[in-house]
């Protein structure tokens, strides 16, 4: 019998984690290849994780809970083999003294300094200075086990023992090693703060935070730090588009089986705009901006506790119709949770229908890795100046986009978004048609 190892899959473009919601299968139970182990959430997709082998489960190294990188393993999977029956026996007795002797860990490093979430919080919760800690995953990364071994052994190095151990860190004795000293509490910072802030007080009610709700605000963070923010708005005179599609939402309610919303016809005119304006449909990769071919369309979903961001694929290519269509399914997918780990990759542009719960002026926080999200808030009638000098009411909307400075400026953006109040401006009965 053989010993495989199964690790994290990568369940959505720019995901570099996920968390173990729920297992799915114990030790000792028998697994058909492609049978679903485990459930896992990450800030895009709640998923459940197939099988890789045909075996036995032999070990789950990560409990329901943890925070795993891409590729770190998750579990061990006893298959069926031919003659290397005693060796793979042989190579795992020894595992309880790897944690002490680590001969293999001083080898590989390389994810030493990645913290997650649970990591994090419990190395707060217990003052442990992560620094001195010898981690078992992939790459010497700490995991969670590794904290609890320390916290039930009793012997927890204190993170104030850094502090004092601080002048001998100015000695400098490599840039590498002063590097990683800096480095290395800068995760822990803003948790640290919050936990210390933040008290409950009789009658408040605490609310744990859920996997999903943790991996969105991970994913929020990182764009707020690595995405400089720059923010840009523009009001439309949606009113001849209103007329168009009140005229027609009944019959093709009856008809379809599906609403014609008035958010199909934004999403059109931006991917419309996003081919005439390509640079906006970018990606920023270090040393260089992608400059994205596809043109697929990230919405934004809600449901009671999160949000989901899936993707209408190459939406340039279909009429108003299809991106309803899309549009509802992707929406009855997300609240049935049915969505799949597909239907959430390959998104180059966030949509976001802000107006659906009545805003009219929002700030939108860049779905990382993608350049830019435009916020559609809520058409209101106002009195409008004419170009005549009249008033009339008229049907108005706020565009507001925020942008990755490092990738757009303001000059694109503002073309950009002036192409899209053209659009839905220009939008009518005889102008505009839905198939």
């Amino acid at each position: 019998m053989a010993v495989e190892q199964m690790t994290m899959p990568q369940l959505g473009e720019s995901v570099t984690e996920g968390t173990i919601s729920k297992w799915l299968v114990s030790v000792g139970d028998t697994v058909n290849k492609y049978d679903p182990i485990a459930e896992v959430m990450t800030d895009k997709v709640n998923a459940e994780v197939p099988s890789s082998f045909s075996g036995v489960i032999k070990e789950l190294t990560a409990e329901e809970g943890d925070t795993l990188a891409v590729g770190e393993i998750i579990c061990k999977v006893e298959v069926g083999g031919s003659a290397e029956t005693e060796a793979p026996a042989q190579a795992e007795t020894p595992a309880a003294e790897k944690t002490a002797q680590e001969p293999v860990q001083e080898q590989d490093q390389s994810n030493k300094k990645r913290y997650s979430p649970a990591v994090l919080r419990l190395a707060q919760e217990n003052d442990i200075d992560l620094t001195q800690v010898n981690g078992t995953g992939a790459g010497g990364r700490i995991t969670r086990k590794d904290l609890q071994q320390l916290i039930e052994g009793g012997t927890i190095p204190k993170a104030v023992e850094t502090v004092n151990q601080a002048p001998v860190a100015a000695e400098k004795p490599a840039p590498s090693a002063q590097k990683e000293t800096l480095a290395a509490p800068a995760p822990a910072k803003p948790a640290t703060t919050q936990g210390a802030a933040v008290t409950a007080q009789p009658g408040d009610v605490e609310i744990p935070v859920t996997g999903i709700r943790k991996a969105i605000a991970a994913n929020m963070l990182r764009s707020k730090h690595e995405a400089p923010h720059a923010w840009t708005m523009m009001e439309v005179d949606a009113t001849n588009l209103v007329e168009y599609r009140n005229s027609l939402k009944n019959e093709f309610k009856q008809k379809e089986g599906f609403n014609l919303t008035f958010f199909a016809f934004f999403v059109k005119a931006v991917a419309q705009a996003l081919k005439e304006y390509p640079q906006i449909n970018s990606m920023w990769a270090g040393d260089s901006i992608i400059q994205k071919k596809d043109i697929n369309i990230s919405i934004a979903v809600a449901t009671d506790d999160a949000l989901f961001v899936p993707v209408i694929k190459h939406a340039d290519e279909k009429t108003i119709k299809g991106i309803a269509r899309e549009i509802s399914g992707l929406a009855g997918k997300v609240r049935a949770g049915k969505l799949s780990a597909d239907d959430m990759k390959g998104g180059t542009f966030t949509v976001n229908n802000t107006g659906s719960f009545g805003s009219v002026q929002s700030m939108g926080i860049i779905n990382y890795p993608q350049a830019a999200i435009l916020q559609v808030e809520s058409i209101v009638k106002r009195p409008v100046v004419m170009n005549n000098g009249m008033i009339a009411v008229r049907d108005m909307v706020n565009l507001c986009m925020s942008l990755d400075h490092r990738v757009l400026d303001g000059l694109i953006c503002g073309r950009f978004l002036a192409r899209v109040k053209e659009i839905i401006e220009q939008t009518s009965k005889e102008t505009t048609s839905i198939y």
